[in-house]
C-alpha cells in the first residue's frame, strides 16, 4: 500500500510475524500470512494497521477504532472486543516507540538537511529569495510568497500562495496553506519532546507526524512548533500566533484562534475553534479545551474546559468563580 506520509520511509513490507518477535509476544502459526499496513493511533488506524491502547481516556476511540490489532497491557485488555488481537505487553508506550522506529527505520534522525538544492529560478520565478535561503529536495513554494535571509526549507515541504516567510525561519516536515506570514526565527516542524527517562540513557520516541498550518495564518518570532508523533500537528486557519509560543507534539488547534505571547500548549491537547488564550498561559498535556473558550493570561490549565467558557487563574477556574475568591 502506498505510503501517504512524504517526510519518512515506511519497510516496504511489515510481517505480523515480526511484530510479535518485537514485542517479545509468542508467536502462533495462523498469524504467518498476515501483513501489517502501518501504525497508528486508534482515531486513524485502518484494519490491517497497529494501534494502540494505554488510557481509559481513549475508550471512546477505542470503540470505534477499525484496527484488528491493538497493542495494550494487562490492566486494560478487558476493555478490548473479542474480536481484536490483543497485544499484551508491559510498557504499552514503549513498545509502540519500539515499532515505530522498526516500521520507520529513519525516524529517530533528526539532523539537518544534507540535501541542498540549488534554487531554480524558472521553478520559483514568482518566488523572492532573501540571501543565503537554503532549500532540500521536491520543496513546493507558491507563487507572490517572499523567503527572508538565512531561512532553511527542508526536503518535501510545501509553502502556499502568497505567503512571508521571515528571516532565520527553519521549516521541516510541514505544509503551510496559503496567506501565511511566519515571522522571523520560528522553527516548525522540529521533532517533539518525547522520551522516556531511564537511569542508565534515556530512549527517544520517534516522531512520524507532520505539522499542518491552515490558510491566513499568523505564527509570531521565535515560536516553535513541534511536529506530531503518530498523528500531525494542526494549526487551524486564520488562527494568529504571538511571539515566544510554544506548540507540542500532536496539538491539534481550530481555527480563528488568537494566542498570545509566551504561551505553552502541551502535547496531544486539542484546542476549539474560536479560542482566546492569554500571555504566558499554560496549558497541561491531553485536554480539550472547547469552542469560544477565553482563557486568561497567566491561567494554568490542568482539565478540560466546556465550550463558551471564560476561566482564569491556577488551577483554571470559572473567571467570575475566580474574581469572587480573590476580591
Amino acid at each position: 500500500m502506498k505510503n501517504s506520509n512524504p517526510f519518512f520511509k515506511k519497510r516496504k513490507k511489515i510481517n505480523f510475524s515480526e511484530i510479535l518477535k518485537k514485542l517479545n509476544i509468542k508467536y502462533k502459526k495462523k498469524y504467518k500470512n498476515i501483513l501489517i499496513n502501518d501504525i497508528k493511533n486508534l482515531d486513524q488506524a485502518k484494519k490491517n494497521d497497529i494501534t494502540f491502547f494505554h488510557s481509559l481516556k481513549y475508550k471512546d476511540s477505542l470503540k470505534n477504532t477499525n484496527s484488528n490489532f491493538i497493542i495494550t497491557n494487562s490492566k486494560l485488555s478487558d476493555h478490548l472486543p473479542k474480536s481484536k488481537v490483543k497485544l499484551v505487553v508491559k510498557n504499552v508506550l514503549l513498545s509502540v516507540a519500539k515499532l515505530t522506529e522498526y516500521i520507520y527505520p529513519n525516524s529517530i534522525d533528526d539532523n539537518f538537511e544534507n540535501k541542498i538544492v540549488k534554487i531554480d529560478k524558472n521553478k520559483y520565478k514568482n518566488v523572492i529569495f532573501g540571501s543565503n535561503v537554503l532549500l532540500g529536495e521536491n520543496v513546493t513554494i507558491g507563487k507572490n510568497t517572499t523567503i527572508g535571509h538565512n531561512s532553511i526549507i527542508e526536503s518535501n515541504v510545501i509553502v502556499g500562495t502568497n505567503c512571508n516567510i521571515g528571516s532565520n525561519v527553519i521549516l521541516k516536515k510541514t505544509i503551510i496553506g496559503n496567506n501565511v506570514f511566519i515571522l522571523d526565527g520560528a522553527i516548525i516542524g522540529k521533532k517533539g519532546f518525547g522520551f522516556f527517562p531511564s537511569s542508565n540513557k534515556n530512549i527517544r520516541y520517534p516522531h512520524i507526524g507532520m505539522v499542518i498550518v491552515g490558510n491566513d495564518v499568523e505564527i509570531g518570532s521565535n515560536n516553535t512548533i513541534d511536529r506530531g508523533s503518530l498523528s500531525n500537528t494542526i494549526i487551524g486557519s486564520n488562527c494568529f500566533l504571538d511571539n515566544q509560543v510554544h506548540i507540542a507534539h500532536n496539538v491539534k488547534i481550530g481555527n480563528n484562534c488568537i494566542i498570545a505571547g509566551q504561551v505553552g500548549i502541551a502535547g496531544s491537547s486539542t484546542i476549539g475553534n474560536n479560542v482566546m488564550i492569554g500571555g504566558q498561559a499554560g496549558i497541561s498535556g491531553h485536554l480539550k479545551i472547547g469552542n469560544n473558550v477565553k482563557i486568561a493570561g497567566g491561567s494554568g490549565v490542568i482539565k478540560n474546559i466546556p465550550d463558551n467558557t471564560k476561566v482564569m487563574g491556577y488551577p483554571a477556574k470559572d473567571i467570575k468563580k475566580f474574581i469572587l475568591e480573590n476580591r
